[in-house]
């Protein structure tokens, strides 16, 4: 049985697309929340919101620019060469500290509102290249805080959580969205839609996860 409203936290690219059409599989009402952060591409919140517009999918834009003004990072300070490899001793100058924080957080709040009590988000410990938010145990903490803070029973859901990218492109696939995920999302951090620049890290990844589910299927 499906249950009834959830709202993802939805940034147009690969991740939280398939988080998306898994959170339509699973509820019965699908609400989108998108975050204009002051990132470099913000195309990517062009193709959140044309996503939710074809599913019929309410859709919420929150201006928290005041994140890039707390920070220096490569994705929102464009004087900031990108890492292409982690660090070894350090984390990813893409690490934009206290992003999922902020955005899983106001998430909450409008999700009260609506009368939303399940949160989807798209993040991975599998996958989560030295971003210290993506950690389930980050999630874990901050859904017991979000109950205290307000008194309500949130639940937030992370389907990619335990999963590498290739079986985020199986599930994708599973659901009947991989060329939508491919072909329309934006995950490269240069800014180019689908595939993208094929060599900043995000693009590196979801390549090889790309390759690898292929060579799966034959």
């Amino acid at each position: 049985m499906k249950r009834s409203k959830a709202l993802v936290v939805f940034s147009g690219g690969q991740d939280s697309t398939t988080c998306l059409y898994w959170a339509k599989k699973h509820f019965e009402e699908v609400y989108a929340i998108t975050f204009l952060y002051g990132q470099k591409h913000s195309h990517e919140v062009e193709i959140a919101e044309q996503i939710c517009k074809e599913e019929g999918i309410p859709f919420r834009l929150m201006d928290v620019r005041f994140i890039s003004q707390l920070s220096h990072n490569s994705l929102t300070d464009t004087s900031i060469e990108m890492d292409q490899e982690k660090p070894a001793d350090s984390f990813p100058n893409t690490f934009v500290p206290g992003r999922n924080l902020f955005f899983i957080s106001i998430a909450a709040v409008h999700a009260r509102e609506i009368g939303a009590f399940d949160i989807v988000t798209g993040v991975s410990q599998t996958d989560f290249s030295g971003y210290p938010d993506c950690r389930d145990s980050f999630i874990r903490s901050l859904n017991v805080s979000l109950n205290l803070a307000m008194d309500e029973q949130f639940v937030i859901h992370t389907p990619l959580m335990w999963i590498d990218k290739q079986e985020t492109w199986k599930l994708a696939d599973d659901l009947g969205v991989l060329d939508i995920v491919r072909y329309r999302t934006l995950t490269c951090y240069n800014g180019i839609v689908g595939d993208g620049c094929g060599h900043c890290p995000a693009c590196k990844l979801r390549r090889a996860g790309l390759e690898k589910y292929l060579e799966s299927k034959k």
